[in-house]
């Protein structure tokens, strides 16, 4: 008889996530109730903001509570269903966010999967990390034909997928990365006219050569180093998406702000930052522009599946020591 595993959060990490701060506990499938559906998670997304949360930080959403079942993304297939939106077999993003085999829920969004479309491409370039690539470089970083873009974490699940974009329109785009493989991926198979990796070059002398006419926009994913060195080279008037912090996340003490801050000053330039929540209603303008570059590979997508909800903390760390190429998400069962 099925029984639905869920890690519930136990303790508030201190630096690293460590055995002990989540727990993995046994209940029973719960039963959908009137205009309810009954969802078996397929998919669960892996992201940098699952830190934030497990903190009681100030954050865009409540943090998770200690003893609540861990907050995160998923995708599944309707089970049982009390709701008429739904039937049994569709493909869906609940709205009730969870690391557990099943839940229980009133609203979800139905996804149209084809051979074009996979399931898998909605958690990376159609989902929620596409969204943050596209408004984020679109709307706050507004590039222009013939400027030159940089994306940090390039090879990671949201900049990959920004430098596409920047390359659709028609911008240089140079990527950072934190091996040489993952470089050429960046380079070879995205398109990226290069990508420097942080971890065997100096950057800011990297970036000196790579960004010849300096920066005008910065997709920004780590902070940190990397943040200085780009804020050291900025054009007049740059625009820089604020997406993540993913550097500072584990840090267990205070982190020192960019150096370099007063140059924002000095070329009056733009940093704001987002969470795409924000875009939420505009998602069908979103649809509407990605799922056509996807199914014509003009924008190209790569899952990293770990497999088994049992090992999600573990592989949640692949994300902090730069294990994962592309987006990160844990098989929980098989797909229909």
């Amino acid at each position: 008889m099925p029984v639905n595993r869920q890690w519930k959060l136990m303790h508030r990490p201190v630096g690293d996530i460590r055995q002990g701060d989540l727990q993995l506990v046994e209940s029973a499938v719960p039963v959908p109730g009137p205009g309810q559906m009954l969802v078996r998670n397929i998919y669960l997304s892996l992201d940098p903001t699952n830190r934030i949360w497990m903190s009681d930080m100030d954050q865009y959403m409540p943090p998770v509570e200690i003893g609540d079942v861990m907050r995160g993304g998923t995708i599944g297939v309707v089970e049982k269903s009390n709701n008429p939106a739904f039937q049994p077999g569709d493909i869906v993003q609940p709205l009730d966010l969870g690391w557990q085999d099943y839940v229980v829920t009133s609203m979800a969004q139905k996804l149209m999967v084809t051979p074009d479309l996979p399931i898998l491409a909605y958690m990376s370039a159609l989902g929620m990390t596409g969204m943050t690539a596209y408004f984020g470089l679109l709307d706050i970083g507004k590039p222009k034909p013939g400027e030159t873009v940089v994306v940090s974490a390039a090879a990671g699940a949201v900049g990959s997928i920004a430098g596409q974009i920047a390359k659709l329109k028609g911008c240089r785009v140079v990527g950072l990365a934190g091996s040489d493989e993952k470089c050429r991926w960046v380079v070879e198979d995205l398109g990226f006219d290069a990508c420097i990796n942080y971890r065997t070059e100096n950057v800011l002398e990297a970036l000196k050569r790579e960004c010849p006419k300096g920066i005008d926009v910065y997709f920004e994913n780590v902070g940190g180093e990397i943040l200085d060195a780009v804020l050291t080279l900025i054009n007049l008037e740059a625009r820089i998406p604020l997406c993540g912090l993913i550097s500072t996340y584990n840090a267990d003490g205070p982190v020192p702000g960019p150096y370099m801050f007063r140059n924002i000053l000095m070329k009056r330039a733009l940093i704001k930052g987002f969470i795409v929540i924000d875009y939420f209603p505009r998602i069908a303008e979103f649809a509407a522009e990605m799922g056509p570059w996807v199914a014509s590979g003009q924008v190209k997508w790569r899952v990293d599946v770990e497999q088994g909800l049992e090992n999600a903390p573990t592989v949640l760390n692949k994300l902090f020591t730069g294990g994962n190429t592309g987006k990160l998400v844990v098989q929980i069962g098989p797909e229909p």
